[in-house]
């Protein structure tokens, strides 16, 4: 009888000892917060979905234009990844055509304007393999002065059916550009 109930109790014990050994070694690792944080949105502009992609830095104390983003450089409008955006349908950025699709994101930054960069190799790292042969297209806009902003942000802003406009915000000054659908979008 003692047999009987030592065998059941000695495989029960067994199993027990082995997912304790299996499950030290297979642990998932801790998640821990990026500094920069991961940010997505997405906004539709007429029949048009045009979605950014990017990291948050923030400020934390640092001069950020001219000093942390130089001006005169290529800078990834963002942290780690470059910065994408993607349009489904063939646009206007700022009275200039670009067909639909995914790219990567950068400005070149400066105190009274900035070029923006939209480039075909979307997947990069930051804009260490930047190459201007790259460019589908490069624009040239007016920063302006805006409310303190700790985190950088985009944020879509005078939506109509047939336009946008886009807002990179940093530190105190935002950058927009206007997107247009290409093929103008009437009312029902």
């Amino acid at each position: 009888m003692m047999n009987r109930l030592c065998k059941p109790l000695a495989v029960a014990a067994w199993a027990i000892a082995l997912s304790g050994i299996a499950g030290s070694g297979a642990a998932a690792p801790k998640k821990t917060p990026q500094p920069s944080p991961y940010a997505s949105l997405t906004q539709r502009i007429g029949v048009n979905d045009v979605t950014i992609t990017y990291h948050r830095p923030g400020v934390k104390g640092r001069k950020i234009w001219g000093e942390l983003v130089p001006f005169g450089q290529v800078w990834r409008a963002g942290a780690n990844e470059a910065t994408t955006i993607t349009f489904t349908e063939d646009v206007m950025l700022e009275e200039r055509a670009l067909p639909a699709g995914t790219y990567a994101f950068f400005t070149i930054p400066g105190e009274k304007e900035w070029t923006l960069i939209f480039s075909r190799e979307a997947k990069q790292w930051g804009a260490f393999d930047y190459k201007e042969a790259r460019d589908a297209l490069r624009v040239k806009v007016a920063p302006r002065p805006s409310p303190p902003e700790e985190w950088l942000s985009y944020r879509f802003r005078d939506l109509t059916l047939n336009s946008a406009v886009a807002v990179l915000s940093w530190e105190r000054v935002e950058v927009p550009f206007v997107i247009r659908n290409k093929v103008e979008v009437k009312a029902k």
